[in-house]
């Protein structure tokens, strides 16, 4: 091999690309442990107001972000206008109704729910973008939602109320159907803004939705009264499964590319499943793991494409 072959440099580069996407999946999967034991604090702590603190301690690296970043491509009125519904569907609407569905399901299961958002993104391209469905992803839909049901069918086998597993998986299922919109829409402004200036912009604009649906929904002096365990899950989650995966995973994608970093993320369900198994002593059943291999499948299909 030649004294100066890129050889190595790519491969030390895919190397660390690799490693930043397991990162990145176990920063993502955590997040739902997190929310489980804020809610575990004696006391207790709402939705809204865990929420609120995960982005306002998220919010002044993305607003650092935003403005290092602000040059560049200008957008209209109503392109701003469309980034803001954008940037509320993504990091506040899906975020949300992930934290209220957390409240009546295991944190395994919402996991699985969640990563439905791949097969998600490709029906909306087909109802609205004119995309064309293929076999191989009409059978990785079709694994995916068989292997949330399997899931599913565990833990309501499990609930002593079935009507909360219900109602929680429908709120987690309105959460990746929010981040699907978030994604989809999102394309066209990642190519004019790039993937992190976008980013920053979307969390600034969900950091606002949260905070106002926080004053209208809570006494404002709130947040400033919880113990210290809530603070210390929420800046956790703000740092480890917010700020750390988001760039991690831009990282990965520049190291290794889109696809490869998608495949490497599917370790994610398999991770909630295990820590909420470790940490929150959920149960761990074959259903379970055989329906997250059905999902992991279904997923890699629709990343192979």
């Amino acid at each position: 091999m030649p004294e100066n072959s890129p050889v190595p440099d790519a491969q030390a580069r895919y190397r660390a690309g690799f490693w930043l996407a397991i990162g990145a999946a176990f920063g993502f999967s955590f997040k739902a442990i997190f929310v489980k034991l804020a809610y575990l604090v004696p006391g207790g702590v709402d939705a809204v107001t865990l929420l609120a603190l995960r982005m306002a301690f998220a919010a002044p690296v993305f607003g650092m972000v935003a403005l290092r970043t602000r040059s560049g491509a200008s957008l209209s009125p109503r392109q701003w206008a469309a980034l803001v519904v954008v940037g509320l569907a993504g990091y506040y609407g899906a975020s949300i109704l992930d934290f209220w569905g957390l409240q009546y399901i295991t944190a395994g299961l919402e996991r699985l729910i969640l990563f439905t958002y791949p097969t998600l993104t490709v029906l909306m391209g087909v109802l609205f973008f004119g995309k064309r469905l293929f076999r191989m992803e009409l059978v990785a839909i079709l694994l995916t939602y068989a292997g949330v049901a399997a899931a599913f069918a565990h833990d309501l086998h499990l609930a002593a109320e079935a009507k909360a597993v219900w109602l929680g998986a429908g709120l987690v299922f309105g959460s990746s159907l929010s981040y699907a919109v978030y994604l989809s829409a999102g394309g066209q402004f990642i190519l004019r803004l790039g993937s992190v200036r976008f980013t920053a912009l979307a969390m600034a604009v969900a950091t606002a939705g949260t905070l106002v649906h926080y004053l209208l929904a809570r006494p404002w002096g709130d947040v400033l009264h919880q113990s210290w365990p809530i603070y210390a899950l929420a800046f956790g989650m703000a740092l480890v499964s917010t700020v750390l995966p988001v760039f991690m995973q831009s990282a990965a994608i520049r190291a290794m590319g889109a696809g490869p970093a998608s495949i490497v993320g599917m370790v994610g369900p398999l991770a909630t499943i295990f820590f909420g198994w470790l940490l929150l002593g959920e149960t761990l059943s074959s259903w379970q793991l055989f329906g997250a291999s059905l999902v992991i499948l279904g997923v890699f299909l629709v990343g192979r494409r």
